[in-house]
């Protein structure tokens, strides 16, 4: 009995990782759109204000919100943007960024991403991507993109590294490059965007030569002793996607690259129904959970625990843990080894240290929160419009809270799903009309 108490692992255990660097507890805070940044793609005082918070909130790593290696092609209008020769003044916002971010022996590390054709039509009308397929989402939201040549997939994949390399100078203390999620890397994984007959695509191997050679490109920069970890998708769940199967090999190639962290995630924003939300979109190519996952609280665990027998470092999952019981679970049976919580940080930035602590055992969740069952919420509406109202309104509720943190506000709990959803698209729409503003302005 004394030998299986000893061997437990809980989420207040520490993690050495493969470059040798010791993150103090098991529980990392998932990235999360943030679009704090000004119209000119800097970090702002907001950023130092949120991360303050969440640097106080117990959690052993904090993930920023996509960061954007070219200005040209943004997840959002406000995403902070590193690419170039970068001035005194974004430097030292980065610095006080990362200041922030790492008291209390917290690691921040920065989320490297490029959007590719999800790149919103607001930002760029014709976005770019492997092939000349564009995303299946109502209201022109994005445009069709043109597929990128080879001399351009180099250039980003120097970008990648070139990002890198100011996190790690500014005081970050590791970055994830994102693959997942639709994003430009996943798309050039999923054989249903990435037509290309050249060495970027065709065979699953000329498939991932993107994302290898971005670690790889990444690692170089920043050296052996930096935290470098992926985000990549268990499967995209739409029919002629990136499969499991895919994923399986390619985390068994990521074995060669030496990463620090690997963490799991799934779905695309043709089908976000996979992260917890249905948003009614393309139910025809969407490819149907297991029952066991759907049956677990955290999503993509029963997918990890397939990775798991093929990857050989460090495996986080994140989406849909409640429980400390369903964390240390998860812990215990050697299913990952960091436990990813995402928007509960949005309404509690205090929600690590209670969980570590054992003041409450349960993460929030929006229909505790707001005392609502999931019929007012609309979830289970056969009307398409009035899920995406409901699931677009949910996801808003997260953001305009995490936005109130970075205006040092305290988050606002009674915030209702349709007012949410409301002020969120007025605030993108502002926020679209600097960024374009800003770019004539540099054009003139």
């Amino acid at each position: 009995m004394e030998k299986n108490i000893k061997t437990m692992t809980l989420i207040t255990d520490k993690l050495d990782l493969p470059c040798g660097v010791e993150i103090k507890n098991r529980i990392c805070k998932g990235a999360m759109t943030e679009g704090l940044a000004d119209a000119q793609n800097r970090a702002t005082s907001q950023h130092v204000n949120l991360y303050d918070r969440w640097s106080s909130g117990g959690a052993g790593i904090l993930l920023t919100g996509n960061v954007q290696v070219d200005h040209r092609f943004l997840e959002r209008p406000g995403n902070v943007v590193i690419e170039g020769q970068q001035t005194n003044e974004q430097l030292s916002r980065l610095i006080s960024y990362a200041e922030a971010g790492t008291k209390n022996d917290t690691h921040l590390w920065m989320q490297i991403s490029h959007a590719g054709r999800q790149t919103p039509a607001s930002v760029a009308e014709t976005p770019v991507a492997p092939s000349e397929v564009q995303l299946q989402m109502p209201g022109a939201q994005f445009g069709k993109p043109r597929a990128l040549s080879h001399e351009e997939i180099l250039d980003i994949i120097q970008k990648f590294a070139h990002c890198a390399n100011i996190a790690q100078d500014t005081g970050f203390t590791g970055v994830q490059i994102h693959g997942a999620h639709g994003y430009l890397i996943s798309e050039f994984l999923s054989p249903d965007i990435n037509l290309r007959e050249d060495e970027w695509g065709g065979t699953l191997e000329k498939r991932a030569k993107f994302l290898i050679e971005t670690v790889r490109s990444v690692r170089k920069a920043v050296g052996e002793n930096f935290p470098v970890s992926v985000k990549l998708n268990s499967a995209d769940f739409q029919k002629g996607g990136f499969s499991h199967e895919d994923a399986i090999q390619v985390a068994t190639w990521l074995n060669e690259e030496g990463l620090d962290l690997l963490e799991i995630s799934g779905g695309t924003y043709e089908q976000p129904h996979l992260v917890g939300i249905d948003m009614g979109l393309n139910p025809e190519r969407a490819e149907k959970r297991r029952e066991s996952t759907i049956a677990r609280e955290a999503y993509f665990l029963d997918y990890a625990r397939d990775i798991r027998t093929v990857f050989n470092g460090p495996l986080m999952v994140t989406g849909g843990f409640r429980s400390t019981k369903g964390m240390n679970n998860a812990l215990n049976e050697n299913a990952c080894d960091v436990i990813g919580i995402a928007r509960p940080f949005c309404i509690d930035p205090d929600i690590a240290n209670k969980l570590l602590s054992n003041n409450v055992s349960e993460t929030p969740t929006l229909e505790k929160t707001m005392q609502l069952g999931p019929g007012w919420l609309g979830l289970n509406s056969p009307f398409s419009v009035i899920k995406g109202i409901n699931g677009w309104g949910q996801q808003a509720f997260w953001c305009l809270n995490l936005i109130r943190m970075g205006e040092d506000l305290d988050p606002d709990l009674n915030l209702g799903i349709f007012k949410a959803f409301r002020d969120y698209q007025k605030n993108e729409k502002n926020a679209a009309k600097q960024y374009k503003a800003h770019l004539q302005s540099i054009e003139l």
